[in-house]
This record gives C-alpha cells, sequence and structure tokens, in this order.
C-alpha cells in the first residue's frame, strides 16, 4: 500500500481520488484549506482509521504549511512514496486585463504553479526513499494548448505542465516516475458556469480517479509521462 499526500481533497477531483484510494486501502494524508469541508462526509477523520488517515491544513499560498503537512505525514506514516497534486484555482482574466485584475493574475501563479512546486520540494527527500515513488499532477488541456481568451490561467498551466517534465528528468534515476493528467472539461464546481456543455457529456471525476488509482499499480517501466482526455473532439492536437 502507498503512503500518498492528496493536496486540494476537499472536493472535485481530489476529493474523488481520496474516495478511490481509501476503499483501496492506502494510507492517506489531505491537505485542506478548510479540515471543516470533511466533516460528516466519507473523508471525516472520525471514520476512518487514523493509522492510516491524516488530515491536515495546507495553504498552496503558504509555504509554511506545505512544509508541515509533509513533517507530520512523515511522522505519523514513516514514509512518503506518492503525491497527487489537485489543488488550483481558475481565473478567466484575458490578456488584455484589468489593473484590478493584476491579483488574480498572482494567485494563480501562486496557487497552480508555485504550490506544487514547493510541496514537491519538500516532500523531495522522502520520495527519493523509494524506488517507485510517484508524482501525480493534474494540469489541464490548457497546459497543452491555449484556447479562447484565458490568458492567465494557461499561462499557469503551461508552466505547470513545464515543472512536470523538470520533475520527470530530476526524479528519473532515482525511480520517481512523474504523470501530467490534462483533462478538459470535467464535471466540477469549476466548470459550473459552462452552460452549453452538458454536465454529464463531460469527463467525470470518478474516470481521473480511475485512472490514478491504475498509474499506483504500474511498474516503472509503464508509467505515461502524459495522459490527455477530453470529452470534447480537438483536432489540433
Amino acid at each position: 500500500m502507498r503512503k500518498i499526500l492528496i493536496s486540494g481533497a476537499s472536493r472535485g477531483i481530489g476529493k474523488a481520488i481520496a474516495l478511490k484510494l481509501i476503499k483501496e486501502d492506502h494510507y492517506l494524508s489531505l491537505g485542506v484549506r478548510k479540515k471543516d469541508d470533511l466533516f460528516d462526509t466519507p473523508l471525516d477523520p472520525k471514520a476512518n482509521n487514523s493509522e492510516k488517515f491524516l488530515v491536515h491544513t495546507y495553504d498552496a499560498t503558504d509555504q509554511k504549511t506545505s512544509k508541515q503537512w509533509v513533517e507530520r505525514t512523515f511522522e505519523t506514516f514513516k514514509n512518503i512514496d506518492t503525491i497527487i497534486h489537485c489543488a488550483g484555482i481558475f481565473k478567466r482574466t484575458n490578456l488584455i486585463f484589468n489593473d484590478n485584475e493584476m491579483l488574480d493574475i498572482e494567485n494563480l501563479w501562486k496557487v497552480n504553479v508555485m504550490g506544487p512546486w514547493i510541496l514537491t520540494k519538500d516532500a523531495w527527500k522522502y520520495l527519493t526513499l523509494s524506488d517507485s515513488a510517484r508524482i501525480i499532477v493534474l494540469v489541464s488541456m490548457s497546459g497543452k494548448r491555449s484556447k479562447g481568451n484565458l490568458a492567465s490561467y494557461s499561462m499557469s498551466k503551461f508552466a505547470l505542465m513545464s515543472l512536470c517534465q523538470t520533475m520527470r528528468n530530476e526524479g528519473w534515476e532515482k525511480g520517481i516516475r512523474v504523470t501530467a493528467i490534462c483533462p478538459g472539461w470535467v464535471n466540477t464546481d469549476m466548470a459550473k458556469e459552462i452552460n452549453h456543455f452538458p454536465k454529464k457529456d463531460m469527463t467525470q471525476t470518478n474516470d481521473i480517479a480511475s485512472i490514478c488509482s491504475n498509474l499506483l499499480n504500474l511498474p516503472n517501466s509503464s508509467v505515461p509521462f502524459e495522459i490527455a482526455l477530453n470529452c470534447q473532439l480537438e483536432t489540433t492536437l
């Protein structure tokens, strides 16, 4: 069984992954901004084995919480061999943005890029203790192509994809395998403003959770670096 950090586990894709992996008896450490969001849910710490389940405060914009979460997890599980990065935010900032939108751009950079970077850095020494560690990053199709006018969001996701490639390069000889998952529209709160596309036809969070589960069982020789999936045909890819 793996000993896993999952960021952004209180909702959406992160929550679906956590629910899937807890049923498979992995050790899970969930990083969330508000622990209260998990109360009276299947991810409530009171409803799970305390030896194999941990919930810790994590804010991707606060570097201290990353280090504290990693250290607490290692103290509890005695190892960390997997990180699944799901924390992320979405903003509609255009190329020609208003002056009052500068904070949105800065927050996208902090959460979508620096958050995964710092968390990976803090856990790196523990990942290297395993010969088959895994880093799974929820990137986005917006990290492969810029579609429409979402300049700042695409910028952050392109940067995140670049970071994934460097993680792969740095970790390869240490047995660390990295996978960037790049979905299009996923049926989550982030997509709730998209009214023209039926939610039932979007990629579902449980399907991404199944992909993550499968990745954890693959040998080092067969772990894909990139998984692109979409609910719409894109002929430019």
